[in-house]
């Protein structure tokens, strides 16, 4: 970045509701943004309705100058942005890759607001790769943009601890109001000269990719600590699902076992097998002789059941359905070996954490 001089004219680039307590932080701070550029109104939902993104809702609430590019290499977007003369442009969660001539119009180039201590978690999903990763401690990072993924000069870093049963709904609002304080400081202490871009070392990178829906899938032979981890990581989307009979079914307030209520595992018990119903948990089998217990359960298009309801009806119906003996219950006894009724996907269902 260039030497040290006021920071007058901003832009803000970010779409999600991560990148609103930024924003909301520099038109505080008496740094509103010549302008506002996020993505267009998409339909959301079942209905469809257009729905403006969290920061363009924002920006229209607080009168700010507001662009929805479809695309950010567009050549009159571009052109619009360069008559600006900006100082900076403060990029988080924008959801774009930024063309080299955009990351080179402003003076001072683009500044990135990362959730996560990089080079940890480069990519999309840094909040539920960490979570997943069974992570105690993360962060967020400002680094100054270039053509890599994720790559460039970090800025400044501030760490958080992850709560031992956070989900990453529950984390993200915490990073984001983190990092909106952290831009700020990022934004004076490069005024004052006081911060000096660090190069990131690329042999200790990993990355999170977007996730998908597929994402979420059970695999039984994972142990239940990381099918507990990935739980919190998928919460609230995709979530954790898994089959049965055929049908998708949906997890919820999923746990480690506890050796005091969790039902015994033989070890010729195979992964997915129902265990029974202890401590109000549904206990299902996994690997390396582990238990899920799961608190609710629910199947599609209807609402979620507690764990023994759903045992009583929907687990005892599909387990009927096989037309092999023995009914499953409610009862806290584990079901034959033969009888595992969870489908166990053969393909581990990851988020896909792995080395640049």
């Amino acid at each position: 970045m260039l030497a040290p001089r006021g920071f007058e004219r901003l832009a803000f680039f970010g779409t999600p509701d991560f990148a609103v307590p930024t924003l909301a932080a520099l038109v505080t701070a008496g740094r509103a943004p010549l302008v506002v550029v996020t993505q267009p109104a998409r339909p959301v939902g079942r209905g469809g309705r257009t729905t403006q993104p969290p920061v363009a809702a924002f920006a229209l609430d607080h009168d700010l100058p507001l662009l929805q590019p479809e695309k950010v290499r567009d050549e009159a977007f571009l052109a619009e942005i360069s008559a600006l003369d900006l100082d900076l442009a403060i990029v988080v969660a924008f959801g774009q890759i930024f063309p080299r001539r955009l990351l080179d119009l402003p003076r001072a180039g683009c500044m990135n607001l990362h959730a996560s201590l990089l080079p940890a978690y480069r990519g999309a999903a840094p909040i539920q790769a960490a979570i997943a990763a069974g992570d105690r401690v993360t962060g967020v990072t400002t680094m100054r943009m270039e053509a890599g993924l994720d790559s460039g000069p970090i800025l400044l870093t501030r760490t958080l601890e992850i709560g031992e049963q956070e989900t990453a709904g529950e984390l993200s609002p915490r990073l984001a109001s983190l990092g909106a304080e952290l831009v700020l400081e990022t934004i004076a202490g490069l005024e004052r000269g006081e911060v000096t871009p660090r190069a990131q070392d690329d042999a200790l990178a990993t990355f999170a990719p977007r996730l998908t829906r597929e994402a979420g899938r059970v695999d039984w032979m994972l142990s239940a600590v990381t099918l507990a981890q990935r739980y919190r990581a998928f919460t609230p989307w995709p979530g954790l699902t898994a089959e049965l009979g055929g049908e998708p079914i949906k997890l919820f307030g999923c746990r480690v076992e506890d050796a005091s209520v969790a039902p015994e595992i033989a070890p010729d018990f195979p992964s997915g097998t129902y265990l029974g119903i202890a401590d109000g948990a549904l206990w299902i089998a996994c690997g390396e002789q582990t238990r899920l217990g799961v608190s609710s359960l629910q199947r599609a298009g209807r609402r979620a059941l507690a764990a023994p309801d759903f045992a009583n009806g929907a687990l005892r119906k599909t387990t009927c359905a096989t037309r092999r003996p023995g009914c499953l219950s409610a009862r806290s006894r584990p079901m034959p070996p033969s009888m595992s009724i969870w489908r166990a996907h053969s393909r581990v269902s990851t988020i896909g954490i792995k080395a640049c």
